[in-house]
Protein backbone atom coordinates (compact mmCIF):
# COMPACT_ATOMS: atom_id res chain seq x y z
CA UNK A 1 0.00 0.00 0.00
CA UNK A 2 2.89 2.39 0.69
CA UNK A 3 4.00 2.09 -2.95
CA UNK A 4 0.53 3.02 -4.17
CA UNK A 5 0.47 5.97 -1.79
CA UNK A 6 3.90 7.09 -2.95
CA UNK A 7 2.82 6.78 -6.60
CA UNK A 8 -0.27 8.87 -5.93
CA UNK A 9 1.85 11.52 -4.18
CA UNK A 10 4.28 11.59 -7.10
CA UNK A 11 1.41 12.06 -9.57
CA UNK A 12 0.18 15.03 -7.52
CA UNK A 13 3.67 16.51 -7.33
CA UNK A 14 4.17 16.04 -11.08
CA UNK A 15 1.30 18.44 -11.74
CA UNK A 16 2.45 21.21 -9.38
CA UNK A 17 4.23 21.83 -6.09
CA UNK A 18 2.25 20.84 -2.99
CA UNK A 19 2.88 21.60 0.66
CA UNK A 20 3.20 18.74 3.09
CA UNK A 21 -0.17 19.64 4.58
CA UNK A 22 -1.85 19.62 1.18
CA UNK A 23 -0.47 16.15 0.53
CA UNK A 24 -1.65 14.96 3.94
CA UNK A 25 -5.15 16.23 3.18
CA UNK A 26 -5.23 14.61 -0.26
CA UNK A 27 -3.59 11.30 0.65
CA UNK A 28 -5.06 10.62 4.11
CA UNK A 29 -8.15 8.79 2.79
CA UNK A 30 -5.95 6.30 0.87
CA UNK A 31 -3.44 5.73 3.68
CA UNK A 32 -3.73 2.79 6.04
CA UNK A 33 -2.67 5.00 8.92
CA UNK A 34 -0.94 8.23 9.85
CA UNK A 35 2.39 6.44 10.30
CA UNK A 36 2.37 5.16 6.72
CA UNK A 37 1.49 8.60 5.39
CA UNK A 38 4.17 10.28 7.49
CA UNK A 39 6.77 7.75 6.30
CA UNK A 40 5.91 8.35 2.63
CA UNK A 41 5.99 12.14 3.05
CA UNK A 42 9.24 12.01 5.02
CA UNK A 43 10.78 9.96 2.21
CA UNK A 44 9.57 12.45 -0.43
CA UNK A 45 10.91 15.34 1.61
CA UNK A 46 14.30 13.78 2.22
CA UNK A 47 14.71 12.92 -1.46
CA UNK A 48 13.85 16.51 -2.44
CA UNK A 49 10.67 15.65 -4.31
CA UNK A 50 8.51 17.67 -1.92
CA UNK A 51 9.61 20.89 -0.28
CA UNK A 52 7.58 23.51 1.56
CA UNK A 53 10.38 26.00 0.95
CA UNK A 54 10.26 25.40 -2.80
CA UNK A 55 6.45 25.68 -2.74
CA UNK A 56 6.66 29.04 -0.94
CA UNK A 57 9.19 30.40 -3.44
CA UNK A 58 7.13 29.20 -6.38
CA UNK A 59 3.90 30.65 -4.98
CA UNK A 60 5.54 34.03 -4.32
CA UNK A 61 7.07 34.17 -7.79
CA UNK A 62 3.63 33.64 -9.27
CA UNK A 63 1.69 36.09 -7.08
CA UNK A 64 4.05 38.71 -5.63
CA UNK A 65 3.69 41.11 -8.55
CA UNK A 66 -0.03 41.59 -7.81
CA UNK A 67 -0.34 41.29 -4.04
CA UNK A 68 1.07 42.73 -0.81
CA UNK A 69 3.06 40.97 1.88
CA UNK A 70 0.06 40.57 4.21
CA UNK A 71 -1.97 38.66 1.66
CA UNK A 72 0.97 36.56 0.48
CA UNK A 73 1.86 35.59 4.05
CA UNK A 74 -1.77 34.71 4.79
CA UNK A 75 -1.97 32.48 1.69
CA UNK A 76 1.23 30.65 2.63
CA UNK A 77 0.12 30.13 6.23
CA UNK A 78 -3.24 28.81 5.00
CA UNK A 79 -1.39 26.18 2.96
CA UNK A 80 0.51 25.02 6.04
CA UNK A 81 3.84 26.75 5.53
CA UNK A 82 5.75 27.34 8.77
CA UNK A 83 6.10 30.93 9.94
CA UNK A 84 9.91 30.99 9.59
CA UNK A 85 9.62 29.80 5.96
CA UNK A 86 7.00 32.49 5.29
CA UNK A 87 9.29 35.21 6.64
CA UNK A 88 12.28 33.86 4.72
CA UNK A 89 10.33 33.67 1.47
CA UNK A 90 8.99 37.22 1.84
CA UNK A 91 12.45 38.67 2.43
CA UNK A 92 13.46 37.29 -0.97
CA UNK A 93 10.76 39.23 -2.82
CA UNK A 94 10.81 42.72 -4.27
CA UNK A 95 10.11 45.62 -1.90
CA UNK A 96 6.39 45.90 -1.07
CA UNK A 97 6.30 49.64 -1.77
CA UNK A 98 7.67 49.14 -5.29
CA UNK A 99 5.13 46.41 -5.99
CA UNK A 100 2.28 48.54 -4.59
CA UNK A 101 3.22 51.48 -6.79
CA UNK A 102 3.31 49.24 -9.85
CA UNK A 103 -0.10 47.71 -9.01
CA UNK A 104 -1.54 51.15 -8.33
CA UNK A 105 -0.16 52.62 -11.56
CA UNK A 106 -1.56 49.76 -13.63
CA UNK A 107 -5.00 50.32 -12.16
CA UNK A 108 -5.25 54.08 -11.70
CA UNK A 109 -2.64 55.83 -13.84
CA UNK A 110 0.34 57.97 -13.00
CA UNK A 111 -0.78 60.47 -10.34
CA UNK A 112 -2.33 59.53 -7.00
CA UNK A 113 -5.74 60.93 -6.16
CA UNK A 114 -5.88 64.66 -5.47
CA UNK A 115 -5.86 65.37 -1.72
CA UNK A 116 -9.31 66.99 -1.94
CA UNK A 117 -11.02 64.01 -3.60
CA UNK A 118 -11.77 61.89 -0.54
CA UNK A 119 -14.09 59.42 -2.29
CA UNK A 120 -11.53 58.57 -4.98
CA UNK A 121 -8.75 58.36 -2.43
CA UNK A 122 -10.84 55.97 -0.29
CA UNK A 123 -11.57 53.84 -3.37
CA UNK A 124 -7.87 53.57 -4.17
CA UNK A 125 -7.05 52.76 -0.54
CA UNK A 126 -9.67 49.97 -0.51
CA UNK A 127 -8.25 48.57 -3.73
CA UNK A 128 -4.70 48.40 -2.36
CA UNK A 129 -5.89 47.07 1.01
CA UNK A 130 -7.81 44.34 -0.79
CA UNK A 131 -4.61 43.35 -2.51
CA UNK A 132 -2.97 42.87 0.89
CA UNK A 133 -0.73 45.90 1.09
CA UNK A 134 -0.01 47.35 4.53
CA UNK A 135 -1.54 50.64 5.69
CA UNK A 136 1.87 52.33 5.74
CA UNK A 137 2.60 51.21 2.18
CA UNK A 138 -0.81 52.44 1.00
CA UNK A 139 -0.26 55.81 2.68
CA UNK A 140 3.11 56.18 0.98
CA UNK A 141 1.75 55.21 -2.44
CA UNK A 142 -1.12 57.68 -2.24
CA UNK A 143 1.02 60.65 -1.31
CA UNK A 144 0.74 63.38 -3.92
CA UNK A 145 4.46 63.47 -4.68
CA UNK A 146 6.21 60.08 -4.60
CA UNK A 147 9.59 61.76 -4.14
CA UNK A 148 8.64 63.10 -0.70
CA UNK A 149 9.95 60.04 1.08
Amino acid sequence: MADALRDRALRLLARREHTRRELIDKLAPQAEGPQELAAVLDDLGSSGLQSDCRYASSRLRARAQRFGDDRLAHELRAKGIAEELVRAALTGTEDELTRARRVWARRFGQQPAAPGDAAERARQMRFLAGRGFSAETIRRVLRAAPDDE
